[in-house]
């Protein structure tokens, strides 16, 4: 029943930016964390954004500071991930995560209970 469905994904040159989006259903959206993960084949998944259920508070993993950007809105029940200056490095598959009732892990993939299937980045020229 709970679905998120990741968008945006693409090719990308070296310093470009993509626009992700995660349109999740089957749960009330606003009462959640939301996060993103990405992951590449032969390692771990890897934090990347995590945003509090009114949005007033973000935290990004070290590797993208500075250059991503999440957002919600809760109106539209959207989840963004703005990527600038993309770098090779960024090539991943990126995932949509709903956050666990109560958790305090919102940088750990354990405190999220349901994922999308996963959207494409891939950053080359």
């Amino acid at each position: 029943q709970v679905q998120l469905v990741e968008s945006g994904g693409g090719l990308a040159q070296p310093g470009g930016s993509l626009r992700l989006s995660c349109a999740p259903s089957g749960f009330t959206f606003s009462h959640y964390r939301m996060g993103w993960f990405r992951q590449t084949p032969g390692k771990e998944r890897e934090f990347v954004a995590t945003i509090n259920l009114s949005g007033s508070n973000t935290v990004y993993g070290d590797s993208v500071k500075g250059r991503f950007t999440i957002s919600r809105d809760n109106a539209k029940n959207t989840v963004y991930l703005q990527m600038n200056s993309l770098k090779p490095e960024d090539t991943a598959l990126y995932y949509c995560a709903k956050g666990r009732m109560g958790t305090i892990l919102g940088q750990a993939a354990a405190g999220y209970d349901y994922w999308g299937q996963g959207t494409q980045v891939t950053v080359s020229s």
